[in-house]
């Protein structure tokens, strides 16, 4: 009898051992490349003007790469089309944010979602065919065959009902959450992604956010709608000082599309796994 109790014991001791290293391994800083410390998106929602005038050549000017997630029915889609295929020559993304942008109108604060854009008036059929003929479009404009997406208001059902799940083999990676703090590693996923939608924060805030993912090691994702300008704007000051601290700290800071982002942690994990 003994002998048996000793035996469950030590299977039980063993056991917990083994989940407790698999805590210990989901916790440890993702290894970014070049050392750094910490993974940086910048991404810009919507498909604004002043993504175009105050975002691109700031940019531009440290040489990173951006991830716009465009309302394809945007009029600035339309209007400056020569320009949004021009950024993605220069290899910025071209994420899906849909063609129509439908968020929840039953949602607090959403008084301003018209009638045909109500995804609670949307079946997950539509929202589907949506997302997919989207990616048709962004393919005619940069020729591109991956893509990722960021879920329009952060919403996730369509008539009620999730559609995020009919359209994850359709992407790469995904921002489907929002939060004012960067993701905990242990918490990472390529297809459930957790962004910071600043809105008329200081420059030292948006640099904080980025400091407190260097600590934790993880992934710092901005989603940012107007650049000095248009709505739930962010200063161009303030979005040039962040990029200004980014540059500067290269060997902390790891900043790239959300794309070779998504695309980097797959491998990683694959790479964990066994794979």
């Amino acid at each position: 009898m003994n002998k048996i109790k000793n035996m469950i014991l030590s299977f039980g001791v063993t056991w917990l051992g083994v989940i407790f290293a698999g805590q210990v391994v989901a916790n440890e800083p993702v290894k970014w490349p070049n050392g750094a410390k910490a993974a940086i998106s910048l991404a810009y929602d919507d498909a604004l003007d002043s993504q175009l005038d105050n975002a691109i050549p700031a940019l531009n000017k440290y040489g990173f790469k951006g991830s716009f997630y465009v309302k394809l029915a945007s009029p600035v889609i339309k209007q400056r089309f020569d320009e949004w295929r021009a950024i993605a020559q220069q290899g910025h993304e071209l994420g899906n944010h849909s063609l129509f942008h439908p968020c929840s109108a039953s949602l607090p604060g959403r008084e301003w979602v018209t009638e045909d854009a109500d995804l609670d008036n949307y079946s997950v059929a539509k929202m589907v065919a949506e997302v997919e003929l989207a990616n048709t479009f962004l393919h005619a404009i940069d020729g591109q065959t991956q893509r990722t997406f960021t879920t329009p208001c952060g919403d996730l059902k369509a008539g009620g009902k999730d559609y995020i799940g009919q359209i994850k083999s359709e992407f790469v990676g995904i921002k489907s959450m929002f939060g004012s703090e960067p993701q905990p590693v242990n918490e990472l996923n390529v297809k459930q992604t957790r962004v910071w939608a600043p809105t008329g924060n200081s420059a030292q805030e948006l640099i904080d956010f980025a400091k407190q993912a260097a600590k934790m090691g993880t992934l710092g994702s901005y989603t940012f709608h107007g650049v000095g300008g248009d709505y739930l704007a962010v200063s161009a000051e303030a979005h040039n000082q962040l990029l200004a601290y980014l540059a500067a700290h290269k060997d902390q800071y790891w900043v790239d599309s959300f794309i070779n982002i998504s695309r980097y942690m797959a491998q990683q994990q694959h790479k964990a796994q066994g794979e």
